[in-house]
């Protein structure tokens, strides 16, 4: 069963970051966006670690107060919730 959740976090945190570079290419270019709900809930799921890397990283939604304190406040309770569950 370990093995599943370490999968699936890989996963959906793989999932966050690519979230982030997508809309991050898509704002430059000026296209359709993916909604700040879908990267809230691919973070909530287990994805805030990959999320907020990939926010940090390419600095994408930097200036929102939520993403910006949110994410990490996110990824924190999982990382604990992993190893709680490891």
């Amino acid at each position: 069963m370990k093995d599943f959740w370490l999968v699936y976090y890989l996963c959906v945190n793989i999932a966050g970051i690519t979230l982030m570079v997508v809309d991050k290419n898509r704002a430059k270019n000026r296209q359709w966006r993916i909604k700040e709900s879908t990267i809230w809930l691919c973070s909530l799921a287990g994805g805030a670690v990959g999320s907020a890397l990939g926010m940090h990283m390419f600095r994408h939604k930097t200036k929102h107060l939520q993403f910006k304190v949110g994410l990490p406040l996110i990824a924190i309770i999982h990382i604990f919730l992993l190893f709680i569950l490891l």
